[in-house]
């Protein structure tokens, strides 16, 4: 699933757009979840950088 839709989202003049998946700690459970995001290239270090 992850390569159709970052396929679909290649296009000749468009910005490169990737996946990110971060693992999350939930603080009610204590387990973890994945966040999944599709964001420009040149934001994904800002992105990982912060904590959420």
């Amino acid at each position: 699933m992850a390569k159709k839709s970052i396929a679909s989202l290649k296009k000749a003049d468009a910005k490169v757009f990737v996946k990110v998946i971060r693992m999350v700690k939930n603080t009610n459970t204590g387990g973890y979840q994945f966040n999944e995001l599709i964001m420009p290239a040149e934001d994904v270090d800002k992105a990982l950088a912060t904590k959420k």
